[in-house]
C-alpha cells in the first residue's frame, strides 16, 4: 500500500524540523528573533508555494496539504512560532 499525501508531507516536514531543536525554538522565543534558518530550510524544500498554483510558481497542492504542512511544523515544537 502506498502511503498517503498528508503522510507524505508530514514525513517531509518531519525531516526539515528535526534539524530545530526546543533550544533552538526557546532561543527564539527569548530573543524575539525571526527564526531566519527554519525558513531558509522550509524555503528551500520549496515548502512555501505549498498552496500558491503551479502558474505562479507554487506546487499547486492546496490549503489541505498546507494545513496538514502547518500542523506538522506546530506539532514539531517549533509551535506556533514556525508554523
Amino acid at each position: 500500500m502506498t502511503e498517503s499525501i498528508p503522510a507524505e508531507i508530514e514525513g517531509a516536514i518531519g525531516k526539515v524540523c528535526a534539524r530545530f531543536d526546543d533550544a533552538y525554538w526557546r532561543a527564539k522565543d527569548a530573543s524575539g528573533d525571526f527564526p531566519e534558518e527554519f525558513y531558509r530550510a522550509i524555503a528551500d524544500g520549496g515548502w512555501l508555494g505549498i498552496a500558491m498554483p503551479e502558474a505562479f510558481g507554487g506546487t499547486g497542492r492546496g490549503m489541505s496539504d498546507a494545513t496538514t504542512m502547518m500542523h506538522a511544523i506546530a506539532a514539531s515544537g517549533a509551535g506556533m512560532s514556525g508554523a
